[in-house]
């Protein structure tokens, strides 16, 4: 498992040691190309991360599907953009010709609703597959308006689901047995978890081989990574040894002030490589996107969004090989 290497001592293991240290400004690596003058390369081909930008080839075209890579969306703070970032990551991996299923592992089923489902209405969602053995998986399974993007909805019931689990034997492992039957039909599956570290979510991190955290560019995100890290090793360590810290993708990015410069340099120098180099910048184009219940891929496909989203799909693909 890869893991961030953070100074050894357990105090600034703690969420103020990522702040507190005012951090130094990105060095930029020794090069020997230069401009036609003779000068260093510009500073304009230094990406919003500080570093610079490496070359991510078009992803090339599959014949074959399966079996899947399942990669937790997971943060355990609200309002990272974490459900924005599965659908449309989602759908950009659906248009290089990936087959996509997004599990909406949110009681609050932002994700469902953010593909234009009614899911207040839904007689079976993902509450009946962890709780119900006998209800099969392509009773609940939707097709979206995307091709190649399929959907396992969820609605407030599910909010009863890690209660009823705790009796369970393997009450870790449910989510799991219930994704095996299809994952030879999918590229990917992305799980959107709630903004918590219950039970669902370590369901989600128990059958997962990868983990993405979206993370907005503030103080407070910074602070929760240390925890999340944590319990990530921990579900590594007792529950799943596939699993792994895949990447984290800066959302809601504003270049303008001193603050998201100031994170951004600090959640680089911690995590390195792990931090993609793609950034989501800040736009009012995902809130529309949110009413018209499409991903920003098919809303505003020339939007900066948009084309952030497919950068990101680009570097997953890239990443995992597949």
């Amino acid at each position: 498992m890869v893991t961030p290497q953070p100074p050894a001592a357990e105090s600034e293991r703690s969420g103020a040691y990522f702040y507190t240290r005012k951090p130094e400004p990105p060095t930029r690596p020794q090069t020997d190309r230069t401009e036609g003058n003779g000068a260093a390369p510009a500073e304009s081909s230094l990406g919003p991360t500080g570093r610079p930008l490496r070359e991510v080839p078009d992803p090339t075209p599959v014949t074959t599907h399966g079996p899947a890579q399942i990669i937790a969306m997971c943060n355990q703070k609200g309002g990272v953009g974490k459900t924005t970032s599965t659908i449309n990551l989602g759908a950009a991996l659906a248009e290089y010709g990936r087959r996509v299923l997004l599990v909406d592992l949110d009681p609050q089923g932002a994700l469902s609703a953010g593909l234009g489902v009614a899911h207040h209405d839904l007689e079976l969602t993902v509450h009946n597959l962890l709780v119900e053995p006998r209800v099969s998986i392509d009773e609940v399974l939707m097709r979206t308006r995307v091709e190649n993007l399929d959907l396992l909805p969820s609605n407030i019931d599910l909010s009863a689901a890690e209660i009823q689990l705790v009796t369970e034997v393997g009450r870790e492992q449910t989510l799991g047995r219930v994704l095996y039957p299809v994952l030879d039909r999918y590229d990917y599956i992305l799980i959107d978890c709630q903004p918590s570290l219950g039970l669902l979510t370590v369901n989600a991190l128990a059958c997962a081989e990868g983990v993405i955290i979206p993370m907005e560019c503030e103080y407070f995100s910074l602070r929760g990574l240390a925890l999340l890290n944590d319990t990530v090793e921990k579900v590594h360590e007792r529950l799943n040894p596939k699993l792994s810290l895949s990447g984290i993708v800066v959302t809601m990015f504003d270049a303008r002030t001193l603050h998201s410069r100031e994170v951004m340099a600090r959640l680089v120098e911690v995590f390195g490589d792990l931090v993609y180099d793609t950034v989501v910048n800040r736009t009012v184009r995902f809130p529309e996107t949110s009413v018209a219940g499409e991903p920003i891929t098919t809303w505003a496909p020339k939007s900066g969004g948009a084309e952030a989203y497919r950068a990101l799909a680009r570097e997953v693909i890239h990443r995992s090989g597949r």
